[in-house]
């Protein structure tokens, strides 16, 4: 294990050099701003609006109390996804989506020998493959996290309507009342963190790929259980630090 954190440690520093060429580093970006963002949208939006329906819908049919204010599935509905789903379980997702891509990708370099040809031309290859993941992801990921709350409340406006379960103007007056804005920068802080580890992790499990095909499947399962692991350790570490 600490052998492995000091080869991590070690193609960090690699990574973060500054790029040989600026130009390619920023056509580099414009290439992972669609595989790794835009591509994601999609997964990202079908599951904000179900999930935030499914909460309002869960709340609202636990309220079983006349001293609770119905106003409180709205409220409940943007704590949930603000501090916790939007954040931490679409950055699971993405760990299994983009995380696997990008330890494939890699790793398919690695056994075609393509990254050794980037050394042999000169080329730093940790600083050419990697650093424009990381940088897509902690630039993208946030904004993947706006639009998921976002659109979680409007799932859960939906669901209130379609149900006729809690009216209009309670569910909104819950997502209005009792705001802290510091609920947003604890997400954006947990989403930037958990956006460079799991570029940082995939990429390391990739680039350190050795044997064939078979090993470069394993390594995107790895890049997919070590980002998860980390990705709720980490939680549990912001957490403490920033709300407790």
């Amino acid at each position: 294990m600490i052998k492995l954190l000091g080869e991590y440690l070690i193609l960090l520093y690699e990574i973060f050099k500054r790029p040989d060429k600026g130009p390619v580093f920023r056509r580099q970006l414009l290439v992972e701003f669609i595989g790794l963002g835009v591509d994601s949208i999609g997964i990202v939006a079908i599951i904000s609006v179900f999930t935030g329906a499914i909460v309002a819908i869960q709340t609202a049919t636990n309220i079983d109390s006349p001293l609770i204010p119905l106003m409180m599935v709205g409220f409940t509905t943007r704590q949930m996804m603000v501090l916790e789903f939007s954040p931490t379980m679409i950055s699971l997702i993405l760990a299994g989506k983009v995380g696997s891509r990008i330890a494939s990708e890699i790793g398919t370099m690695r056994v075609t020998e393509q990254i050794d040809a980037l050394r042999v031309m000169g080329v730093n290859p940790a600083n050419y493959l990697i650093l424009p993941k990381i940088t897509v992801s902690m630039l993208f990921n946030p904004v993947l996290i706006v639009f998921s709350i976002v659109l979680g409340l409007w799932g859960g406006l939906i669901a209130c309507v379609v149900t006729g379960l809690v009216a209009t103007p309670d569910y909104i007056a819950g997502l209005r009342g009792w705001f802290d804005p510091f609920t947003i920068t604890y997400a954006m802080i947990k989403t930037v963190v958990f956006a460079f580890i799991i570029a940082s992790v995939s990429g390391f499990l990739g680039f350190t790929v050795e044997g064939g095909s078979v090993e470069v499947g394993r390594a995107s399962t790895k890049a997919v259980v070590a980002s998860s692991i980390l990705i709720i350790f980490f939680d549990l570490i912001l957490t403490q630090l920033l709300l407790v």
